[in-house]
Order: structure tokens, then C-alpha cells, then sequence
């Protein structure tokens, strides 16, 4: 039976990108409402897995409405990612696994893993090779353009035998981290070396971005983390400019199924969030309050008296504190 579900999803493919302490379950839940059709977990370690850790089994859990989910790991031991991507495989269930290239965060730099592994060819090899080894599951990467001096072109010739399903790539070198324009070149380049699945990341904040990086880079789909913050109907916004411009040049593309209006303002916005908070307390309880704080002023940017609605919301201790200050 066929495990790739990349093979099956229908480009453009927007994913949602994984983001560290962002992308947990009640966020991904309300983008794939919006249209997302691939979510990744937060990024975990894969040195806690192998030690036991039960916060980090918690941290990867999913509804079956997330579905295609890819659990995303980082770390620089190929025993341990091997023995990771096993556990994740056997106890999680999800329907790909991840590995973490890009990451610029210093204290996962200092394990020689995220972007610093990047720049190690021979052990970034072994570690794909150990988690490709103890999984079924479709295995794909995340990757930069360039980390210290080995550039995505290297990287990716260093790889080219192994079956990787997909590529995701942060089209901005280590040393620019989340700013600055994107690297297109480098990832349209990327399809000599590699031919499974391509997504862009990086700078994709509107409809028009999401277009002007598909044109330049011929990439397969998108994997949009930043822009969706506060804004999860990104995703729809996306779906609904390509199905008009699809429409116009006399092809079909089908209306999603089980997506969200686009919001018309506010009120819909807060009913959103509310959507969201609703969740991250029925998954996590007041932790999940806690970590809605920075969603939900995410939400207000850009609103009327956002400001003001900000110094309320990074106080909030409850799901009615919430109410209270959306009503």
C-alpha cells in the first residue's frame, strides 16, 4: 500500500510550516479548516524521545482531523533520530516524519543539529539514512539555502540516492535567519538535484506573495508558517486567488472541502480566536490559555485599538478572561 500521501495531494500544496512552540495541535486544526492540506507538528527532540520523555509524546499527539500530519524532529545522533523516528512511528501514528535542517536557535545550533547539522554533509547523510531505516512512514526535509559554507545545491547532490519524499525549503541562507528576501534561484535550482515534492517557504505573507513565489520558483506547493500567524485564513485566501485564476484559464479546480469563511472583520476575527483558545483549553487546559496569549495578539495586529487589546490579552488567565475582552 502506498504511504506517500505527498504523491497525492493536489498542487498547488499548501502546508502548514512547522513552527516551534506555534504550530500545536489546536492551531493546526483550525488552519486545516482553512484550507491547509498538510500540518506539521512543533519541532522535537529527538535526544527526548529516547530518554522517555512523556511531555514530548503529549507535545506530538493529534486529531485524526490534521491528517496528513508530519511529525517533525531535530537532532545530530543518527542512533537517537533513528530510535526517534521508531517511537514517533510505532506510538504517534502520523503519516510522515520530518527532519529539522534550518533551525537557526542557538541552543539547538549547540547540539549540532537544525542548520548546523546542515553544514555537516557526512552526519546529515547518516541521520537521514538511520531515520529512513527504523520507518515506513514518507520521510521528507527542511532545509535553508545555504549554512556556513555549504550551500542547498551540495547539501542536496550529497543526498541524491536517498528516497526522500519531500523538500521543504527556507529560501534564506543561516546567516539572514526570518528577514530579507528569498532565494528563489536557489529553489527553483533545487529540482535538478531532487525529484520528489518541493515547497517554498519563506516571505509568504499574502495571496500575492504565495503567487509570485510559485511563478519564480516552479516549486511544487508552499509551506507557510510566519504569515499565518494571526491569520490562519491565509490558507483560504491562497486556495481562492489560485481557483480564480485556474477558472480564467479554463481549468477546474475543485472548492475545498470543510474550509472557513475568510473573515470580513473583526467580529469574525475574534470568533476565530475564541475557535482556536476553545481548543487550546480543551487540549491543554490553563497551559493552553497561556500559550494563546501571543496567538491572540497575534489576532489584533492590525486591528482597531489593537494596542489596547493587546495589554489586555497577554494577561489572561482563563477561557472567560478571553471572552470578556473579545465581546
Amino acid at each position: 500500500m502506498e504511504k506517500n500521501f505527498w504523491k497525492k495531494l493536489k498542487k498547488p500544496i499548501l502546508a502548514l510550516a512547522p513552527l516551534a512552540g506555534v504550530t500545536d495541535s489546536a492551531f493546526r486544526q483550525i488552519c486545516k479548516k482553512f484550507g491547509a492540506q498538510a500540518v506539521y507538528s512543533e519541532m522535537a527532540s529527538a535526544a527526548a524521545l529516547c530518554h522517555g520523555s512523556g511531555e514530548t509524546l503529549e507535545l506530538l499527539k493529534f486529531s485524526k482531523s490534521e491528517r496528513p500530519y508530519v511529525v517533525q524532529l531535530f537532532g545530530s545522533d543518527p542512533k537517537q533520530m533513528g530510535e526517534a523516528a521508531k517511537i514517533v512511528t510505532a506510538k504517534i501514528k502520523p503519516d510522515g516524519i520530518d527532519i529539522n535542517f534550518g533551525c537557526p536557535v542557538k541552543k539547538v545550533m549547540k547540539q549540532g543539529a537544525g542548520a548546523a547539522l546542515f553544514k555537516d554533509l557526512e552526519r546529515s547523510r547518516a541521520v537521514i539514512e538511520a531515520v529512513l531505516k527504523n520507518t515506513d512512514l514518507p520521510v521528507s526535509i527542511k532545509v535553508r539555502t545555504q549554512s556556513g559554507p555549504v550551500k542547498l545545491r551540495e547539501f542536496l547532490q550529497n543526498i541524491s540516492d536517498l528516497k526522500i519524499a519531500a523538500l521543504m525549503i527556507h529560501g534564506r541562507t543561516l546567516s539572514q535567519g526570518f528577514s530579507g528576501p528569498i532565494d528563489a534561484d536557489a529553489i527553483k535550482d533545487a529540482r535538478r538535484y531532487f525529484s520528489g515534492i518541493i515547497l517554498a517557504n519563506g516571505g509568504i505573507d499574502k495571496p500575492v506573495a504565495a503567487k509570485r513565489v510559485l511563478t519564480a520558483t516552479k516549486a511544487d506547493g508552499l509551506g507557510i508558517g510566519r504569515g499565518a500567524l494571526g491569520r490562519p485564513w491565509l490558507f483560504r485566501e491562497i486556495l481562492k486567488t489560485e481557483r480564480h485564476r485556474r477558472m480564467r484559464s479554463g481549468k477546474i479546480l475543485k472548492k475545498p472541502r470543510r474550509t472557513l469563511k475568510i473573515p470580513a472583520g473583526p467580529r469574525e476575527i475574534f470568533k476565530i480566536a475564541l475557535a482556536q483558545a476553545r481548543l487550546a483549553a480543551k487540549l491543554k487546559g490553563r497551559a493552553g490559555i497561556l500559550e494563546m496569549r501571543k496567538q491572540l495578539c497575534w489576532y489584533a495586529a492590525g486591528l482597531p485599538g489593537a494596542r489596547q487589546l493587546r495589554e489586555k490579552l497577554v494577561k489572561v488567565e482563563t477561557l472567560d478572561d478571553i471572552k470578556a475582552i473579545l465581546k
